[in-house]
């Protein structure tokens, strides 16, 4: 399995571990510390040594933070981690904070600091957040420190050594342009931008812009590492050595002088000191990068990564890639979903359904010669009240049968070669009842709205996300996570800048996947998720219209479930859309099936009546 069932934590380590930070904090003058749920490459994958967040709190979200001060401590999650946090965290010693509406800045500076001295690592903090981190402990009166020593790692008796995983090259039959091309076309940008160099550091970047792909995190094909892109000559690429083949190291030679990680520093700080404009992402790069920029004369440009937005629209190679993996995908889940109605109501739990779908792409990838790498992340497998848990990850602890008249959310995906896949399908179990049914319909119309949807060149995924609600706002419904997020190839499953959300101010743009997921969770009852990726198409004229409109083309082929589709609560072109949805779905995945599953897939995906 590519996953671990195991419960990684237990609620009650949090008494004793934070006791220990605080002695810890004592002994060094500090009245409290900040710790998030970072590495050094500020993303949402990191390596086992820096689940810090995890090992102090027990939270085992992908995105969170915790305060703790002498006499009080608190956990910040968003909405998806609500429920989860408060099962997976000892409540006497955190108080359950909201990381977007009450951020670590804004519950800092509401708090009587008085000369008390705060410290934060400067390697897990992006120069932003460093930034909103020292003025609101100014503001209520604190000292904010940036440690050389992380007090965390100090105390964690038994942490993980740092990843050393082989790297091996991304074939350009898969990348679609040659990594000199890539790195020749990032560098010719930084001198009208004002700088001489920049700092790549986030590894999905390293991993686009040198088409290499890694094993350093879970889940996620990258290498940890970092470079350095001249305006002018040869890049440099930190990497562990150990992490090199020889076919692998006369690749990247041939791009980049390759150097010890250890060598960031010294190498950084005399190209500061040589005068240079050292661009950083604010919003990616860690404050230590601008300490050492700043501390040694060099300027530092706030430049976006000048490698995230390429990486998001992806080339032609990438597309037919995705296509061909969802093509993939889809046949594996449609054996799945087939097994799956197949079950005795009660008979099935949810470890064990996550061991079955992962056994049908494994299988599907070996018929068709192209092995399933990995899973894109772990399996959300929740029955009945476990699926309002937003990112629900089952242990033994808490396992559970799918039960009779229950509702089944199950959210997977596939990490091929050629693409990366994330799905989600939300199944009756037995009967369900009408107000699931009418529930997962107005998802579903969301879902549709979305797909549907044709919108203008210039156009945010903040413009278009209320069209996913409307239906659930229209019943006084809604869902406390975004529509839809960027999606790698063969990259992370989660990527930017481009996202369906309130806070989506990309601009969406021909190439760009996407994921498109509206929700409804009832909290000790069920969840309903409906996820489907899409690609965003290029402009095309409109008959009659004045504006050549962008659309979108759904990669994930897989059938929804007819017992939770009221039909009648869909108008026609909804309808219309879900057949010709359908009747594609057979179209390609019908001949990767036979026997049964075809005759499954068949009933599954006839016109509605």
């Amino acid at each position: 399995m590519f996953q671990s069932f195991d419960a990684l934590t237990d609620p009650s380590q949090g008494v004793e571990r934070v006791a220990r930070l605080r002695a810890r904090l004592d002994g060094l003058g500090l009245d409290g510390f900040v710790v998030p749920r970072a590495d050094e490459h500020q993303g949402e994958y990191v390596p086992s040594r820096a689940e810090r967040l995890r090992w102090l709190t027990g939270f085992t979200g992908s995105a969170g933070a915790a305060v703790v001060l002498r006499d009080s401590a608190a956990l910040f999650v968003d909405g998806r981690y609500t429920l989860q946090a408060a099962a997976q965290v000892d409540t006497g010693t955190f108080a359950i904070e909201s990381l977007i509406d009450n951020p670590p800045p804004k519950w800092l500076a509401a708090q009587p600091l008085d000369g008390q001295a705060l410290g934060f690592d400067p390697w897990l903090h992006t120069i932003a957040e460093a930034e909103a981190l020292r003025a609101a402990v100014e503001k209520a009166g604190g000292r904010p420190f940036a440690m050389e020593e992380n007090p965390v790692d100090a105390i964690w008796a038994d942490q993980p050594a740092a990843p050393a995983e082989k790297i091996e090259i991304h074939p350009i039959g898969f990348a679609g342009e040659l990594a000199r091309d890539k790195l020749a076309r990032l560098a010719a940008r930084l001198p009208s931008e004002g700088a001489t160099h920049a700092v790549l550091t986030d590894p999905s970047s390293l991993a686009w812009a040198f088409n290499i792909r890694g094993s350093d995190v879970p889940h996620t094909p990258l290498a940890l590492g970092f470079a350095i892109l001249p305006a002018e000559g040869l890049p440099l690429l930190f990497l562990s050595r150990d992490k090199l083949t020889v076919e692998t190291e006369a690749y990247l030679t041939q791009l980049a002088t390759v150097l010890d990680p250890a060598e960031l520093e010294p190498r950084l700080a005399a190209l500061a000191a040589d005068g240079g404009r050292i661009a950083l992402d604010p919003a990616l790069a860690a404050e230590k990068l601008r300490m050492i920029v700043e501390d040694n004369g060099g300027a530092v440009v706030r430049l976006a990564d000048p490698a995230r937005l390429p990486r998001a629209i992806k080339n032609a190679a990438e597309l037919a890639g995705s296509r061909a993996a969802h093509r993939r995908d889809g046949a594996a889940v449609v054996k799945f979903l087939h097994w799956l109605d197949a079950q005795a109501p009660g008979s099935v739990d949810e470890i064990a359904a996550v061991g079955a779908l992962e056994s049908f792409r494994r299988r599907t990838g070996e018929e068709t010669q192209m092995p399933l790498r990995d899973i894109s992340f772990d399996t959300i497998s929740g029955a009945g009240p476990n699926g309002a848990i937003v990112h629900y990850r089952v242990t033994t602890r808490t396992n559970r049968r799918l039960g009779d008249g229950e509702l089944y959310l199950v959210d997977s995906g596939g990490q091929y070669q050629d693409g990366t896949t994330d799905i989600t399908r939300t199944v009756a179990i037995g009967r369900p009842d009408e107000e699931m049914r009418r529930h997962a319909t107005l998802v579903l119309k969301g879902l549709i709205a979305i797909s549907a949807l044709r919108f203008p060149p210039g156009t945010r995924g903040c413009d278009i996300d209320a069209f996913a609600r409307q239906a659930l706002w229209r019943a006084g419904l809604d869902y406390a996570h975004g529509t839809g997020h960027g999606v790698g190839s063969y990259l992370a499953v989660h990527e930017g800048p481009q996202r369906i959300a309130r806070t989506g101010t990309q601009p969406l743009l021909a190439g760009m996947i996407l994921s498109n997921e509206p929700g409804c969770y009832k909290a000790g009852r069920y969840g309903i998720r409906l996820e489907n990726l899409i690609v965003v198409r290029a402009p095309e004229p409109v008959e009659g219209g004045d504006i050549a409109m962008h659309g979108f083309e759904t990669l994930t082929l897989a059938p929804f479930d007819r017992r939770l589709i009221r039909a009648d609560l869909l108008d026609a072109a909804e309808r219309e859309w879900l057949d010709a949805y359908h009747a594609r779905v057979l179209e390609e995945i019908g001949p990767m099936v036979d026997g049964p599953v075809l005759a499954w897939l068949e009933a599954a995906t006839a016109p509605l009546e």
